[in-house]
């Protein structure tokens, strides 16, 4: 189960960054919230998980918890220009803690 709910977190980081540079409630700002959805349901039924109250609320948050946490790093980065990939690629911040443990 947190195999599954890490996927879902990091499934979502770049949904979360795309969705903060939308117009809210714009077709872009429509997929990057439902897009990663089907995804999500296809790993529920291939890990049998069911459809159980206490998993579909796990599920639920680790969903919101990387769209939270894809908002929050696209607010970090205000100069960006709106590509997580490049923008992680730029940050100084991940250069530092890559030479750090290399």
């Amino acid at each position: 189960m947190s195999m599954i709910l890490m996927t879902v977190i990091l499934l979502n980081i770049p949904f979360g960054y795309w969705r903060e540079n939308v117009k809210k409630f714009s077709v872009q700002w429509f997929l990057s919230v439902h897009l990663p959805v089907p995804v999500i349901m296809f790993l529920r039924m291939q890990m049998g998980l069911g459809w159980e109250l206490s998993t579909y609320l796990m599920l639920a948050g680790a969903y919101f918890t990387g769209q939270y946490l894809g908002t929050m790093w696209q607010r970090r980065w205000k100069k960006s220009i709106r590509c997580l990939v490049l923008d992680i690629v730029r940050s100084r911040w991940i250069i530092i803690i890559f030479r750090r443990y290399l």
